[in-house]
Parts: structure tokens; C-alpha cells; sequence
């Protein structure tokens, strides 16, 4: 049975491959993908954007760990500031194409600003995403075999690995990028440890099957913590009518529910916080960036 690819991870898939008229000859995808375990390719990635931001690890503890998750190492990368402890943490959820150089940056930056940032890499079981240079087969052989219960139990073994590493686990928050906006949702209404969420542009709707029983219009009503959801309306794989059903949904559930909100950027496309790609788009991402930031601290994740 083939698996089919939504447009949202098309758009991602075709973000990412389209190389701008600056790019130097030789930059390829596989090397811009390097994942955990393989090692980051930073000198490459900013030849692939048309802007990149690149956070230093001054004042940092940044790398990688491994955590344990009922027997499997699962890899991540993590950073907070160096001395700091009982810091407050954030989950940095991936992209379809697992966790780079532009997912480490980002935890880099939640570091800077006082949290303990942790991006595990959540398809190590499956797969390594930076193997595959074509979008179908890294959804058929990857993407698509993770099942959302392994990552609701990888994810809370994330926590419990901070709590025991400095972190505070009463004060939890969660973001995530496309692949990672859904898990971002799903995740919000699993843990009650969650205080607040932000979720990019991450697919509210669709198909379900055993692996993925439930989209976050189902969990809508059942959320812990409150969502702030920023979204694109030039975003070819996530329509706007799909937004207005999740609306729906959270104000008819509980108080985290009618507590969430969405900011959706009039001509922002898909992946427009993704800075090493020609899908970004610096107003609406440092506007959200900012949101992002003052989300957490008034929902208690400081």
C-alpha cells in the first residue's frame, strides 16, 4: 500500500530542495540533513538560505546526549545556560526532515534566552532523514512507520531526562515546525506538565490509521495547556478552512482550549521560520518568534 504525501511535506520537501541563484555549486540537501549521530553541517547550510541566523554557543552548554526511552538511546540535542539549574524547559520539535543544523540554532536561541532546550530526534528508530534524497520514499520508509504513541512516550522520557539534568519539570513548554506543529498539539493535550505550546504551521486535519489515530481538531477539547498557533495563509498545504475547523473545536472544549489562539500571516508560505531555505520570511518569523517568546512567559514557562 503506497503512503500518501500530504502538501504540506510536499511544500517542505520542495522548499527545501529549491536552491537560490546565490547557492554555491555542489550544495546538496544530504549535506544541508545532517542528523544527529552524523553531525551538523553548519558551514553548508548558510549557502542554501537566502538568510540564515546563526546562534553562538557562547555561554552555552550545547550538544548532543542520548536519552533512554524504555531501552532505545534516543539521540537529541540540547542547550541551556552553563552553571544554570531549575531552568525552565522547552521541547523543540522537527521538521519532517529530523533534526539539522536550523533545529540545533533554534534550541540555541531558546538557551540564550534562559530555557533549558532539548530537540530530540524523533524518526531514530525509523530511520536517518538525511539518507533519502526523494520525498516519497522518505515518507513511505520513515515518516509514515512513526507511530504518535512512540513519540508522546519518547517525549515524556525527554522530560524526565531534564528533570534530572537541571531542568524544572513544572515549568514545561513545547514548540514544533510542520511535522512537528501537529506533534506540538498532540503533545499539549497528552501531558498535563505542558504550561504552554507553540505550534508552526503544523497540519490540524487528515486521514488517521493506526499509527496516527487522532489529528489535533480530535484533541482539540482535551487540551492541558494552551496553544498559540502561527500559521500561513499562502501556505499551499495547510488551507485556512482547516484552521477554522480548529477554531471551532478549541471553543468548544475545556479552558486550555478556549485559552489557545492563532496568528495566521497574510503572505507567509509554508515553513516561513525555516531561515536556511527560500521559504522564509523574516517579518513573520521574528514577529512570531517574539509571540513565541511572550506565549511562554504568560502561560508560566519562565
Amino acid at each position: 500500500m503506497t503512503n500518501p504525501i500530504s502538501a504540506d511535506h510536499q511544500s517542505e520537501f520542495d522548499a527545501l530542495i529549491s536552491r537560490p541563484a546565490n547557492a554555491p555549486q555542489g550544495a546538496t540537501r544530504r549535506a544541508a540533513l545532517k542528523v544527529l549521530g552524523v553531525g551538523y553541517a553548519a558551514s553548508t547550510l548558510p549557502s542554501l538560505a537566502q538568510t540564515a541566523i546563526k546562534t553562538p554557543a557562547d555561554g552555552l552548554t550545547a550538544g548532543e546526549v542520548t536519552i533512554e526511552v524504555n531501552g532505545f538511546k534516543v539521540p537529541a540535542y540540547r542547550a541551556f545556560p552553563t552553571g544554570k539549574t531549575n531552568l525552565p524547559v522547552i521541547l523543540v520539535i522537527q521538521e519532517i526532515f529530523g533534526v539539522h543544523e536550523y533545529i540545533a540554532d533554534t534550541v540555541r536561541r531558546f538557551a540564550k534566552a534562559g530555557y533549558m532546550a532539548i530537540a530530540p530526534e524523533l524518526f531514530a528508530r525509523q530511520g536517518d532523514p538525511g539518507e533519502y534524497a526523494e520525498l516519497a520514499k522518505l515518507f513511505a520508509e520513515v515518516v509514515s512507520k512513526v507511530p504518535d504513541a512512540q513519540v508522546m512516550q519518547d517525549l515524556d522520557g525527554v522530560v524526565a531526562w531534564a528533570g534530572n539534568h537541571g531542568g524544572d519539570t513544572q515549568k514545561v513548554g513545547i514548540t514544533g515546525f510542520c511535522w512537528g506543529g501537529r506533534i506540538t498539539w498532540l503533545y499539549a493535550a497528552h501531558n498535563p506538565k505542558v504550561k504552554a505550546s507553540v505550534a508552526w504551521y503544523g497540519r490540524l486535519v487528515g486521514d488517521t490509521n493506526p499509527l496516527t489515530p487522532k489529528h489535533p481538531v480530535n484533541v482539540a477539547a482535551n487540551l492541558h495547556a494552551p496553544v498559540l498557533g502561527l500559521y500561513g495563509a499562502a501556505d499551499t498545504g495547510i488551507p485556512l478552512d482547516s484552521v477554522e475547523k480548529m477554531k471551532q473545536a478549541l471553543a468548544a472544549g475545556g479552558s486550555a482550549a478556549k485559552a489557545s489562539s492563532f496568528v495566521v500571516y497574510p503572505d507567509a508560505p509554508h515553513a516561513f521560520h525555516a531561515d536556511y531555505r527560500p521559504s522564509y520570511r523574516q517579518a513573520p518569523a521574528q514577529d512570531g518568534w517574539q509571540r513565541a517568546l511572550a506565549w511562554f512567559k504568560t502561560h508560566g514557562v519562565v
